[in-house]
């Protein structure tokens, strides 16, 4: 994993923050503290858990985990999208 780059969400990502219900912040901390994985078409994905014990949808969650895909690029990381499971 390379040391702190600018982590930058592209338009694709940023558009579903409030559809999938995840922040910038919990994407930034997944990529920053998580073991990085080979994703589909050359890019990498990590997943990191989150305390959640809130509603999301109308039903109560006590993890939120969110999966960043993204490309490490020579001088920023660029997310690509990002997914969100709860339970």
């Amino acid at each position: 994993m390379s040391s702190m780059k600018p982590i930058r969400l592209s338009a694709h990502a940023l558009s579903y923050t409030t559809k999938r219900g995840f922040t910038t912040d919990e994407v930034k901390k997944a990529i920053w503290e998580s073991t990085w994985e080979q994703a589909e078409l050359g890019r990498l994905q990590c997943c990191r858990n989150f305390s959640f014990d809130k509603e999301w949808n109308g039903k109560m969650y006590k993890t939120k985990q969110v999966r960043p895909v993204f490309v490490d690029e020579m001088d920023e990381i660029v997310v690509v999208t990002v997914y969100t499971y709860y339970f």
